[in-house]
């Protein structure tokens, strides 16, 4: 099966979607009753605010963080708070080398772009050495 010029992401274009798939995830998540301590539905921007702030680790929030959510919700913004510290592509990346799987060329492309590193040279040992750090 042939691939048109469209069929193809760029790095930029998986970074982005990357991000976007872990922000709505972790809204819909935090939307969730088990996520409040009060048991309610949180509204969608409320969550999505929430959700897009932890990624982007800016800090701002629409709900206290110890008082409106719940241990649960807590620890859905906490593991939010860790994607985007670390990158969505690096963790996405740990994941294929615990798994053990083979990165292939355009992966490690996307994650220099992602890390903002020099070459392409080393950035599975990069990895390692992140996960090791987090873990």
């Amino acid at each position: 099966m042939r691939l048109h010029k469209f069929g193809r992401l760029s790095s930029f274009q998986v970074i982005l979607l990357g991000f976007a798939a872990v922000i709505l995830i972790g809204a819909f998540l935090l939307m969730l009753p088990i996520s409040s301590k009060e048991g309610i539905i949180t509204p969608f921007s409320d969550a999505i605010f929430t959700s897009t702030s932890a990624v982007c680790v800016t800090g701002l929030i629409v709900q206290d963080t110890a008082t409106y959510w719940s241990y649960f919700g807590q620890a859905i913004i906490l593991i939010l708070i860790q994607i985007g510290g670390l990158g969505v592509v690096t963790v996405a990346a740990s994941v294929s080398i615990l798994a053990g799987r083979k990165i292939g060329l355009g992966q490690r492309s996307t994650m220099q772009e992602a890390m903002s590193a020099p070459s392409v040279g080393g950035i599975v040992r990069l990895t390692w050495f992140i996960l090791k750090g987090v873990l």
